[in-house]
């Protein structure tokens, strides 16, 4: 039988985990297996490897939920450039049609 001090230990690490892990339950844990197509790709976030969220990922947005992608395989950092380049282009024809209407 195990001593009343390691019990009390044991307990209060399980807790102190399951409590972690549930606080934040949008944290990547780990990687999609496969590529998303860029037709399902609504959007993305980011993700920096804290103490609480413990990997670097992109976060694909989908009509479907989430998918946890790696930030070093090309194919995410291509789609993330293809996001991006897509919002400048609306953010300038926005950009252009105000400046008519102000003049």
């Amino acid at each position: 039988m195990l001593p009343i001090k390691a019990v009390v230990v044991i307990a209060l690490t399980v807790c102190l985990t399951a409590s972690t892990f549930a606080a934040y339950p949008h944290c990547c844990r780990r990687y999609m297996i496969g590529r998303l197509q860029d037709s399902i790709i609504k959007g993305y976030s980011v993700q920096t490897d804290t103490e609480m969220c413990r990997i670097n990922a992109i976060i694909f947005h989908t009509k479907k939920g989430k998918a946890c992608a790696d930030p070093a395989l090309k194919w995410v950092m291509d789609a993330v450039d293809r996001i991006r380049n897509k919002a400048q282009k609306i953010h300038q024809r926005s950009s252009q049609g105000r400046k008519k209407k102000t003049i």
